[in-house]
């Protein structure tokens, strides 16, 4: 267990080395996620454990965190809690992605170091619903009115042509 997270790890020697990180990271350190919040208050919680199946590098664990959102139904601002559960095959190729069991996702690395604050952004903005909304209705039901019928005819641009057409005057 680290300390501190690191910037940027190597899951292949994190998981020949069985290492586990967990700790907070900032909400403000993630600059894709910023767009999605109402503010960057608060704090994610990341529990990790790197290991080996066989060659293949995996990163299994949870994150747990709040974020502020703008409700798709009333537009005022709501906490939105996350709990992910991730189970990451580390693979370099999309061939290599393809032949994965289907319980673990791909995680396609080219490089040797990857980013961890990346990782973690790429999982929270996958767990986040399209469009979220409060669990209880906060809109009201639009109250029904009385209807008022008219019996005027819609304004035809073609009644004058029908009226010339009865008189003859065509």
């Amino acid at each position: 267990m680290l300390g501190r997270l690191p910037n940027f790890i190597d899951p292949h020697a994190f998981a020949d080395k069985r290492r586990q990180l967990s700790g907070d990271i900032a909400l403000n350190q993630f600059s894709r996620l910023s767009d999605v919040l109402s503010d960057d208050q608060g704090s994610v919680n990341i529990q990790l454990s790197f290991l080996k199946n066989r060659r293949l590098s995996l990163i299994q664990g949870d994150i747990q965190t709040e974020l502020r959102v703008d409700c798709q139904s009333c537009l005022k601002i709501m906490t939105l809690p996350l709990a992910v559960s991730i189970n990451l095959a580390v693979v370099e190729s999309l061939a290599q992605a393809e032949k994965l069991a289907s319980e673990y996702d791909p995680l396609i690395v080219n490089e040797k170091k990857i980013s961890l604050i990346n990782v973690i952004e790429d999982e929270l903005l996958l767990a986040i619903p399209d469009f979220p909304r409060h669990e209880h209705l906060c809109l009201e039901p639009a109250k029904q009115t009385d209807v008022i019928e008219t019996t005027t005819e819609p304004n035809n641009p073609f009644s004058i042509l029908a009226q010339l057409k009865n008189t003859g005057d065509l």
